[in-house]
Protein backbone atom coordinates (compact mmCIF):
# COMPACT_ATOMS: atom_id res chain seq x y z
CA UNK A 1 0.00 0.00 0.00
CA UNK A 2 1.35 3.67 -0.89
CA UNK A 3 1.99 6.00 1.91
CA UNK A 4 0.93 9.59 1.67
CA UNK A 5 2.77 12.88 3.28
CA UNK A 6 2.68 16.27 3.10
CA UNK A 7 4.58 19.13 4.00
CA UNK A 8 2.67 22.43 5.43
CA UNK A 9 5.39 24.90 5.41
CA UNK A 10 5.56 28.50 5.48
CA UNK A 11 5.21 29.31 2.04
CA UNK A 12 3.46 25.89 -0.04
CA UNK A 13 2.00 22.91 1.47
CA UNK A 14 2.98 19.88 -0.76
CA UNK A 15 1.66 16.56 -1.22
CA UNK A 16 3.54 13.02 -2.03
CA UNK A 17 2.06 9.69 -2.52
CA UNK A 18 4.51 7.02 -3.31
CA UNK A 19 5.42 3.08 -2.21
CA UNK A 20 8.27 2.86 0.01
CA UNK A 21 10.46 -0.17 0.07
CA UNK A 22 13.09 0.25 3.02
CA UNK A 23 15.22 3.49 1.77
CA UNK A 24 13.48 3.30 -1.79
CA UNK A 25 10.69 5.34 -2.36
CA UNK A 26 8.81 5.24 -6.40
CA UNK A 27 6.52 8.32 -6.49
CA UNK A 28 3.16 8.45 -8.13
CA UNK A 29 1.72 11.56 -7.26
CA UNK A 30 3.48 15.06 -5.97
CA UNK A 31 2.15 18.34 -5.84
CA UNK A 32 2.69 21.29 -4.82
CA UNK A 33 0.27 24.98 -3.87
CA UNK A 34 1.62 27.97 -2.71
CA UNK A 35 -0.41 28.70 0.22
CA UNK A 36 1.36 31.54 2.33
CA UNK A 37 0.19 30.27 5.74
CA UNK A 38 3.17 31.89 7.07
CA UNK A 39 2.21 35.31 5.69
CA UNK A 40 2.40 37.97 8.54
CA UNK A 41 3.36 35.66 11.16
CA UNK A 42 6.62 37.27 12.07
CA UNK A 43 4.91 40.57 13.05
CA UNK A 44 1.30 39.28 14.27
CA UNK A 45 2.66 35.63 16.14
CA UNK A 46 -0.54 33.71 14.53
CA UNK A 47 -1.51 32.12 11.55
CA UNK A 48 -4.10 34.00 9.96
CA UNK A 49 -7.66 32.93 8.81
CA UNK A 50 -7.12 33.72 5.34
CA UNK A 51 -3.87 31.74 5.38
CA UNK A 52 -5.52 28.43 7.19
CA UNK A 53 -8.48 28.88 4.60
CA UNK A 54 -5.56 28.63 1.74
CA UNK A 55 -4.58 25.42 3.43
CA UNK A 56 -7.42 24.09 4.01
CA UNK A 57 -8.57 24.17 0.29
CA UNK A 58 -5.21 22.40 -0.76
CA UNK A 59 -5.89 19.35 1.87
CA UNK A 60 -9.11 19.22 0.26
CA UNK A 61 -8.04 18.84 -2.98
CA UNK A 62 -4.99 16.35 -1.78
CA UNK A 63 -7.37 14.31 0.19
CA UNK A 64 -9.14 13.40 -2.88
CA UNK A 65 -5.52 12.38 -4.24
CA UNK A 66 -4.92 10.30 -1.66
CA UNK A 67 -8.63 8.25 -1.52
CA UNK A 68 -8.33 7.84 -5.27
CA UNK A 69 -4.88 6.21 -4.63
CA UNK A 70 -5.52 4.10 -1.56
CA UNK A 71 -2.76 5.25 0.34
CA UNK A 72 -2.05 4.05 3.99
CA UNK A 73 -3.55 7.27 6.38
CA UNK A 74 -1.53 10.39 5.43
CA UNK A 75 1.21 11.95 7.75
CA UNK A 76 1.16 15.76 7.73
CA UNK A 77 4.28 17.49 9.03
CA UNK A 78 4.19 21.31 9.65
CA UNK A 79 7.29 23.73 10.40
CA UNK A 80 8.23 27.13 11.05
CA UNK A 81 5.07 28.76 10.50
CA UNK A 82 2.94 26.91 12.85
CA UNK A 83 5.74 26.70 15.52
CA UNK A 84 6.06 30.23 15.64
CA UNK A 85 2.14 30.60 15.63
CA UNK A 86 0.31 31.11 18.79
CA UNK A 87 -2.62 29.43 17.30
CA UNK A 88 -0.59 26.62 15.45
CA UNK A 89 -1.63 23.87 18.13
CA UNK A 90 -5.51 24.95 17.30
CA UNK A 91 -4.77 24.48 13.15
CA UNK A 92 -3.57 21.43 13.60
CA UNK A 93 -6.06 19.86 15.78
CA UNK A 94 -8.70 21.22 13.09
CA UNK A 95 -6.67 19.05 10.34
CA UNK A 96 -6.62 16.02 12.10
CA UNK A 97 -10.52 16.59 13.36
CA UNK A 98 -11.47 17.65 9.86
CA UNK A 99 -9.38 15.49 7.10
CA UNK A 100 -8.39 12.58 9.98
CA UNK A 101 -4.86 12.84 9.12
CA UNK A 102 -2.13 12.01 11.77
CA UNK A 103 -0.27 15.58 12.47
CA UNK A 104 3.21 16.06 13.44
CA UNK A 105 4.38 19.29 14.55
CA UNK A 106 8.28 19.38 13.90
CA UNK A 107 11.17 21.09 15.87
CA UNK A 108 13.57 22.75 14.30
CA UNK A 109 15.87 19.92 14.96
CA UNK A 110 13.68 17.47 13.83
CA UNK A 111 12.89 19.54 10.29
CA UNK A 112 16.47 19.29 9.50
CA UNK A 113 17.42 15.76 9.74
CA UNK A 114 14.61 14.93 7.84
CA UNK A 115 15.20 17.01 5.05
CA UNK A 116 18.84 15.42 5.28
CA UNK A 117 17.07 12.32 4.76
CA UNK A 118 15.43 13.45 1.70
CA UNK A 119 18.08 15.18 0.31
CA UNK A 120 20.00 11.82 0.58
CA UNK A 121 18.03 9.16 -0.10
CA UNK A 122 19.38 7.02 -2.69
CA UNK A 123 22.83 8.97 -2.53
CA UNK A 124 26.12 7.12 -1.17
CA UNK A 125 27.78 9.92 0.61
CA UNK A 126 31.56 9.35 0.42
CA UNK A 127 32.34 12.78 1.40
CA UNK A 128 31.18 15.36 4.00
CA UNK A 129 28.41 17.40 2.58
CA UNK A 130 26.03 20.15 3.97
CA UNK A 131 22.32 19.77 2.37
CA UNK A 132 20.50 23.25 2.80
CA UNK A 133 16.66 23.88 2.74
CA UNK A 134 15.70 27.22 2.47
CA UNK A 135 12.22 27.11 3.55
CA UNK A 136 9.92 30.32 3.83
CA UNK A 137 10.16 30.68 7.62
CA UNK A 138 13.67 29.32 8.74
CA UNK A 139 16.17 27.46 6.96
CA UNK A 140 18.11 24.22 7.70
CA UNK A 141 21.24 22.92 7.78
CA UNK A 142 22.78 19.50 8.10
CA UNK A 143 26.11 18.49 7.55
CA UNK A 144 26.58 14.53 7.24
CA UNK A 145 28.35 11.86 5.30
CA UNK A 146 28.10 7.72 5.32
CA UNK A 147 27.61 7.73 9.04
CA UNK A 148 24.95 10.18 8.75
CA UNK A 149 24.60 13.98 10.40
CA UNK A 150 27.26 15.47 12.57
CA UNK A 151 25.60 18.50 12.43
CA UNK A 152 22.34 20.48 12.04
CA UNK A 153 20.73 23.50 12.73
CA UNK A 154 17.82 25.73 12.28
CA UNK A 155 17.58 28.97 11.33
CA UNK A 156 15.07 31.80 11.35
CA UNK A 157 16.00 33.30 7.92
CA UNK A 158 13.48 31.94 5.59
CA UNK A 159 12.20 33.90 2.64
CA UNK A 160 9.33 35.14 3.90
CA UNK A 161 10.45 36.10 7.22
CA UNK A 162 13.17 38.14 5.65
CA UNK A 163 11.26 39.53 2.88
CA UNK A 164 8.77 40.74 5.50
CA UNK A 165 11.04 42.23 8.07
CA UNK A 166 13.61 43.91 5.48
CA UNK A 167 12.40 44.34 1.41
CA UNK A 168 9.82 46.51 1.81
CA UNK A 169 10.43 48.56 -1.22
CA UNK A 170 9.66 47.74 -4.76
CA UNK A 171 12.17 46.39 -6.29
CA UNK A 172 14.18 46.39 -3.12
CA UNK A 173 16.70 49.04 -2.41
CA UNK A 174 20.29 48.39 -2.14
CA UNK A 175 20.29 49.19 1.90
CA UNK A 176 17.40 46.62 2.11
CA UNK A 177 18.96 44.12 0.61
CA UNK A 178 22.71 44.96 2.44
CA UNK A 179 20.60 45.07 5.66
CA UNK A 180 18.91 41.65 4.86
CA UNK A 181 22.51 40.06 3.59
CA UNK A 182 24.16 41.39 7.00
CA UNK A 183 21.04 40.37 8.91
CA UNK A 184 21.53 36.48 7.58
CA UNK A 185 25.77 36.46 7.72
CA UNK A 186 25.65 38.01 11.40
CA UNK A 187 23.62 35.00 12.13
CA UNK A 188 25.48 32.36 10.64
CA UNK A 189 28.76 33.59 12.17
CA UNK A 190 27.12 33.40 15.80
CA UNK A 191 25.49 29.99 14.86
CA UNK A 192 27.78 27.82 12.86
CA UNK A 193 30.95 26.54 14.57
CA UNK A 194 34.34 27.38 12.58
CA UNK A 195 35.10 23.98 12.40
CA UNK A 196 31.77 23.33 10.77
CA UNK A 197 32.16 26.37 7.93
CA UNK A 198 35.29 25.01 6.85
CA UNK A 199 33.85 20.86 6.59
CA UNK A 200 32.04 20.43 3.36
CA UNK A 201 33.16 19.31 0.02
CA UNK A 202 30.02 20.10 -1.15
CA UNK A 203 26.06 20.69 -0.62
CA UNK A 204 22.96 19.65 -1.61
CA UNK A 205 20.08 22.38 -1.97
CA UNK A 206 16.37 21.63 -1.78
CA UNK A 207 13.11 23.47 -2.19
CA UNK A 208 11.58 26.36 -3.89
CA UNK A 209 14.61 29.15 -3.75
CA UNK A 210 17.47 26.65 -4.96
CA UNK A 211 15.62 24.96 -7.26
CA UNK A 212 14.12 27.94 -9.02
CA UNK A 213 17.44 29.14 -9.48
CA UNK A 214 19.00 26.30 -10.88
CA UNK A 215 15.99 26.41 -14.10
CA UNK A 216 16.76 30.63 -13.94
CA UNK A 217 20.43 29.54 -14.70
CA UNK A 218 19.80 27.30 -17.55
CA UNK A 219 17.13 30.43 -18.79
CA UNK A 220 14.45 27.22 -18.79
CA UNK A 221 11.28 28.63 -20.96
CA UNK A 222 9.07 27.22 -17.82
CA UNK A 223 10.15 25.01 -14.65
CA UNK A 224 11.10 21.25 -15.67
CA UNK A 225 12.06 19.27 -12.85
CA UNK A 226 13.99 16.66 -14.73
CA UNK A 227 16.05 19.25 -15.74
CA UNK A 228 16.78 20.97 -12.25
CA UNK A 229 17.35 18.06 -10.66
CA UNK A 230 21.15 17.34 -10.34
CA UNK A 231 22.15 20.64 -11.68
CA UNK A 232 24.84 22.21 -10.10
CA UNK A 233 24.28 26.24 -9.60
CA UNK A 234 27.86 28.20 -9.29
CA UNK A 235 27.97 30.40 -6.67
CA UNK A 236 28.56 33.00 -9.29
CA UNK A 237 25.16 32.18 -10.86
CA UNK A 238 23.54 32.61 -7.46
CA UNK A 239 25.00 36.24 -7.42
CA UNK A 240 24.05 36.89 -11.06
CA UNK A 241 20.23 35.95 -10.25
CA UNK A 242 20.51 38.16 -6.86
CA UNK A 243 21.21 40.51 -8.88
CA UNK A 244 19.12 40.18 -11.50
CA UNK A 245 15.97 39.35 -9.51
CA UNK A 246 16.77 42.17 -7.06
CA UNK A 247 16.18 44.47 -9.82
CA UNK A 248 12.79 43.79 -10.66
CA UNK A 249 9.88 45.02 -9.85
CA UNK A 250 7.39 42.57 -8.36
CA UNK A 251 5.26 42.92 -11.30
CA UNK A 252 8.09 42.06 -14.02
CA UNK A 253 9.58 39.43 -11.60
CA UNK A 254 6.34 37.37 -11.81
CA UNK A 255 6.93 37.56 -15.60
CA UNK A 256 10.25 35.91 -15.72
CA UNK A 257 10.20 32.57 -17.54
CA UNK A 258 10.37 29.18 -15.10
CA UNK A 259 10.03 31.54 -11.55
CA UNK A 260 6.72 30.68 -10.29
CA UNK A 261 4.63 33.67 -9.87
CA UNK A 262 3.25 33.19 -6.59
CA UNK A 263 6.82 32.42 -5.19
CA UNK A 264 8.03 35.96 -7.32
CA UNK A 265 7.81 38.12 -3.77
CA UNK A 266 10.35 35.82 -1.80
CA UNK A 267 12.78 34.77 -3.91
CA UNK A 268 14.85 37.61 -3.75
CA UNK A 269 15.16 37.41 0.21
CA UNK A 270 15.83 33.16 -0.42
CA UNK A 271 18.52 34.28 -3.28
CA UNK A 272 20.38 36.23 -0.79
CA UNK A 273 19.92 33.18 2.16
CA UNK A 274 21.81 31.23 -0.80
CA UNK A 275 24.34 33.67 -2.05
CA UNK A 276 25.31 34.30 2.03
CA UNK A 277 25.26 30.71 2.58
CA UNK A 278 27.76 29.84 -0.09
CA UNK A 279 30.20 32.71 1.05
CA UNK A 280 29.95 31.52 4.69
CA UNK A 281 30.73 28.31 3.68
CA UNK A 282 33.50 29.22 0.81
CA UNK A 283 31.82 26.68 -1.62
CA UNK A 284 31.69 26.88 -5.52
CA UNK A 285 28.36 25.67 -6.08
CA UNK A 286 25.29 24.16 -4.52
CA UNK A 287 23.51 20.90 -6.15
CA UNK A 288 19.95 21.16 -6.78
CA UNK A 289 17.88 18.55 -5.36
CA UNK A 290 14.11 17.78 -6.15
CA UNK A 291 14.60 15.47 -2.82
CA UNK A 292 13.67 17.30 0.24
CA UNK A 293 12.05 16.81 3.21
CA UNK A 294 8.65 15.77 1.84
CA UNK A 295 10.40 12.72 0.32
CA UNK A 296 11.94 12.19 3.90
CA UNK A 297 8.02 13.13 5.52
CA UNK A 298 7.10 9.96 2.97
CA UNK A 299 9.55 7.28 4.73
CA UNK A 300 8.63 8.65 7.85
CA UNK A 301 5.14 7.74 6.65
CA UNK A 302 6.56 4.31 6.12
CA UNK A 303 8.01 3.89 9.35
CA UNK A 304 5.09 4.66 11.44
CA UNK A 305 2.75 2.75 8.98
CA UNK A 306 4.88 -0.43 9.12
Amino acid sequence: MPVAAIDIGTNTTRLIVAEVAGSKLEELERRTVITRLGEGVDESGVLSSAGIERVHETLSEYAEIVEKLDAAPTLVVATSAVRDASNGGEFLSEIERRFGFKVRLLSGSEEALLAFRGATLGRSLMRSVLVVDIGGGSTELVLGDAGGPSFHVSLDIGAVRLTERYLHSDPPSPAELDHCAMAVRELLVDRIPTGVLNAPTTAIGNAGTITTIAALDQSLPAYDRDRVHGYSVTRRAVHEQLTRLAALPLSERRQVPALEPERAPVIVAGAIVCSELLDAFALDAIEASELDILDGAALLAADLAS
